[in-house]
């Protein structure tokens, strides 16, 4: 079964995205990352500049066969190709179809952003009342 997680109260999805991201890629994995079009189109620039000393291979979904097989992190608008990674972070407002295929689900949601808490309220109903584990972590916690 699908390990669902939460990283609650971050502070900017984006740069925590690539530092999670980076992370996945040290250790060997890789992930799809699911999102609307715009902001996949963000994490790719921020993916390219986060960190002068750090480089993540990463494509879009729709590149060739090839290099997608070569890529370890896979920016995409949906999650229906289970077979391109063991982790699958959702930057998107809805339940992506098809994280049940995958090892690792990781919502990502905003500090301040109200609307974001209220539809990451309602995924984490969706995967509770479908007999899911979640795992909370709250980074407002750390400090």
């Amino acid at each position: 079964m699908t390990e669902v997680s939460f990283h609650f109260n971050v502070p900017g999805k984006l740069p925590y995205a690539c530092r999670l991201l980076r992370k996945i890629y040290q250790a060997g994995s890789r992930a799809r990352v699911v999102g609307s079009a715009e902001l996949l189109s963000q994490l790719d620039q921020a993916l390219w500049t986060f960190s002068a000393q750090d480089f993540i291979a990463h494509c879009s979904a729709d590149a060739a066969p090839a290099v997608r097989a070569h890529s370890p992190i896979v920016l995409a608008v949906s999650a229906d190709a289970p077979g391109e990674g063991e982790v699958l972070i959702n930057l998107g407002t809805e339940p992506p179809a098809g994280f049940e295929h995958y090892a690792r689900l990781i919502e990502l949601v905003s500090q301040d952003d109200a609307q974001d808490r209220a539809e990451a309220r309602a995924r984490w109903r969706h995967y509770a009342e479908r007999g899911y584990t979640i795992t909370r972590h709250d980074l407002a916690a750390r400090h």
